[in-house]
This record gives C-alpha cells, structure tokens and sequence, in this order.
C-alpha cells in the first residue's frame, strides 16, 4: 500500500556504489540504455548492486506496510455497524494481505528470501509506513482510512505502475485497482455516516481531525530532506518527488472534503490563485521521525501483534511443508515405478 520508506535515510547500511567500472561497465551501459529508452528491468537482467539492494528494501517494506496495515482495520471486522460493511471490511483486508504476497513475492526474484525478509522486520531492522502506528479508536477512523489512507496510498502508487522494475510494476496495477476500491468504500462509509445523525458527523469530523497530518506525512520528508530520491528517480523506480505527490493530494482531497461536509483541521488551507494548487501549513517532522523510530502511538503493539501472529502460524508453514515434502517424495516414487 504504501512506499514511504522509500526515503527513509540508510544510517545502518554500508553505501553502494551506483555505477561500476572494469568488467562490468558494458552492463552498465546496456542497463542505463534500457532506462534512457523507458524499458524494463527483468529478474534475470543485469543490474548495479544499488539499485538491486534499494528494490530489496523498498518493496519488502512496502510489503511489510501492507501486512502490518491489515491490524487498524482488523479489529473492527467484529464491530462493524453491519452485514454489508462487515462483508466490505472483510474482503479489504483480506485484499491488503494479498497485496502484501505480491510485493514479497517481487521482492524474492532480486535474490532475497522471504524469510529473511520477514525477519527483518520482526527485529525491528526494516520499517513500514509510519500511517499504521496510529490507532482507530472509532468506526469513522475505518472509514477515514479507506478515504484518506488509500487515497494516499493510490496517489503514491499510480507512478509505481511505470517503476523500471518490472516484476514491482505489473504488481502494482492489480493493487491499485484494488486500492481504487478501498478507497471508494471508505469515502461511501463516510458519506452514509454524514447523512446520519449529529453524533455520526461528529464522529466522522473528529477522525479526520486525528489523521489529516499523519496522512500528509505519509508521502515522505520535504524533497528537501529526501536523502535518496534524486537516485532513485534518475533509476526510474520514483517517479514524482514526495513534495508534489503531496501537493497533488491536497489538491484533490480539499475538493472530496466540500462533498463530504467535513472540514479539514488545517487553518492554513486555503487557495492560491498564483500557484493554482492549495497552500498548507508546515507538517510536525519531529513526531513524522519520533514515530518512524518506533515512538509512536501503537509501534509495540502493531509489531509485537505481527509477531505473535507469526509464531503462532508456524504450525500451519511446517504443515504446508511436511505436506509438499510428502507428495514430493510419493511423485518420485511413481515415476521410478513407471521408469
């Protein structure tokens, strides 16, 4: 769902160098030829060690971000107002565990295990979008995630459809599809909640109010203060800098929020003829970078959550693997039988 951690500085890894000399330089030359030329990076293509190990980490975190993302709206499939919101809930977070398959799965075909991944992100080396370490403390925060979060989020992933790697871009255009659909739903859940009663569009307002900036942040540090993103857009994985990805969601929600009847929290919200775009006010990085190093509201819970979950499915994988392991072996018999 989302890819903020594509701009996460890399403090803790050793610098790669982007471009290589000697016997590989013919590579080099052949793979910056197929980006000059818009073309697609393959698994079993040739590619710098960077631009390998930052796919690595922007996929599997992007991944992460999707598995971990099922939590907030989890816990409300028991809760929600009814059948038919209940069935929609379900089958979007059965959708956002799916979508975190794919990415692992593009991640694995760069060399990785998905293991290895996996653990990663259990001990707390890789991150995910800092969005999910904000609790949903009211059914209106379900819906304000599927407007806001997911509107973030395709708003994001749109350019990814067209990154240079090819196994990430033709995953995400099945997950923007279905992040399309998320994000209608929320909007729809809202809309019923703001015809509603007092208490309802209250509801409504108050949510938005606690995830207005959160969800600004989510596209990333001010180009600015974006260590890594020049590189990555010169490699055709970026494509629009975070600064105008937010911009371009400003622009379109203000005028989502005039059909809902809701009022964004920013008092420096307002239009500027020159610029034609929405001016807003400066976005709190300090709580951005508190809770991307795990000090936010809900970081222990999401992961210790996440990891309870996968120590207790462990009996499930070793199941799944005696039971491949056994038909394997059946197979080889039959066919030595036939031989």
């Amino acid at each position: 769902m989302y890819t903020q951690s594509l701009d996460l500085p890399r403090s803790h890894q050793e610098p790669v160098p982007t471009t290589v000399d000697g016997p590989d330089a013919a590579h080099q030359a052949a793979f910056d030829a197929k980006l000059a030329a818009d073309g697609k990076i393959e698994p079993q293509d040739w590619m710098p060690a960077a631009y390998r190990k930052t796919l690595v980490r922007q996929i599997s975190q992007h991944a992460h971000s999707e598995i971990i993302g099922m939590q907030p709206e989890g816990n409300w499939i028991s809760r929600a107002p009814s059948l038919k919101r209940k069935a929609i809930l379900l089958a979007k977070v059965q959708d956002e565990g799916g979508h975190g398959l794919y990415l692992y799965a593009a991640a694995e075909t760069l060399g990785v295990s998905r293991d290895e991944l996996v653990d990663a992100l259990h001990k707390g080396k890789a991150k995910y979008s800092s969005i999910f370490n904000y609790p949903t403390l009211t059914w209106a925060d379900v819906g304000v995630i599927g407007w806001l979060v997911d509107g973030a989020a395709i708003m994001n992933q749109i350019p990814l459809c067209r990154c240079s790697y090819g196994p990430y871009a033709r995953a995400m255009i099945r997950i923007c599809k279905e992040e399309s659909f998320h994000q209608r739903q929320g909007f729809d859940a809202l809309l019923a909640m703001m015809r509603g009663t007092d208490a309802q569009r209250e509801m409504v307002q108050d949510a938005v109010n606690r995830w207005w900036f959160p969800v600004l942040m989510m596209f990333g540090p001010p180009d600015a203060a974006s260590t890594n993103s020049a590189q990555t857009m010169a490699w055709g994985i970026k494509r629009i800098s975070n600064d105008d990805l937010r911009q371009k969601f400003v622009d379109a929600t203000v005028e989502q929020a005039k059909v809902l009847g809701v009022t964004l929290p920013d008092p420096g919200l307002r239009w500027n003829e020159e610029r034609g775009h929405y001016d807003y006010s400066p976005l709190d990085w300090d709580e951005f970078w508190r809770v991307i190093n795990g000090d936010g509201p809900c970081n222990r819970e999401r992961l210790a959550t996440r990891v309870k979950a996968h120590d207790d499915g462990a009996w499930v994988r070793e199941a799944a693997l005696a039971h491949a392991a056994k038909r394997a072996a059946r197979e080889a018999g039959a066919e030595r039988a036939a031989a």
